[in-house]
């Protein structure tokens, strides 16, 4: 039986930052998964202080109760990413709404996620692609407005052009429970330009 510190909606709301042995940044993990890189000692390193405290089993015969501190960063035995390998991360409406701070970027007016739409700047139906580079965030009275235009024929500038979220960026903009240690370390992974522009979550 495992008991855990501190309360269970702290503990499911916790993810722990996972790196590979050399410190590239791999993705979030549960803490139940930390605990298992902990129990099979493929724990290499770790950053930041203790955020959650668990408490196995007692041992029959020291009558001594198992007990693993897991910190917010872990580096793990074994895992390599290459040095020039960063992820594309999924393109799905949660991320780029996340991408787009909520605002529409047609009228750039703050939207709940249910709110808003995915607008391709060229239309799909003229070439356009569903990628990154090709998609915005808009509200309904703006997406329907342009139509099936680009943003120049409907006389609609973009606020912001669109781009593809480094890896960094999109565990930033995928977790609204980041705790400190993380958002430091996340931070300071980011290109220099972005380093001011990623919102604290």
């Amino acid at each position: 039986m495992l008991l855990v510190e501190p309360d269970h909606g702290l503990l499911h709301r916790t993810r722990v930052l996972s790196l590979d042995a050399h410190g590239r940044i791999l993705d979030w993990i549960s803490w139940q998964d930390a605990v298992c890189l902990y129990v099979r000692d493929a724990v290499a390193w770790t950053l930041g202080d203790s955020c959650l405290t668990v408490h196995g089993g007692t041992n029959r015969c020291s009558g001594h109760q198992s007990v693993i501190h897991l910190h917010p960063i872990i580096a793990s035995r074994g895992h390599a990413r290459p040095t020039s390998l960063d992820p594309a991360p999924a393109l799905n409406n949660a991320a780029l709404f996340a991408r787009d701070r909520h605002l529409c970027l047609y009228c750039g007016q703050h939207f709940s996620r249910y709110e808003l739409t995915r607008d391709h700047v060229i239309p799909t139906s003229r070439g356009g692609r569903d990628n990154w580079q090709n998609v915005v965030s808009a509200c309904l009275s703006c997406n329907l407005r342009k139509g099936n235009r680009t943003p120049q024929e409907a006389h609609m500038p973009l606020l912001a052009v669109p781009y593809r979220p480094s890896w960094v960026e999109h565990l930033i903009l995928s977790n609204r429970n980041i705790l400190a240690d993380q958002m430091e370390f996340l931070r300071s992974h980011l290109p220099r330009d972005r380093r001011d522009v990623v919102p604290m979550i």
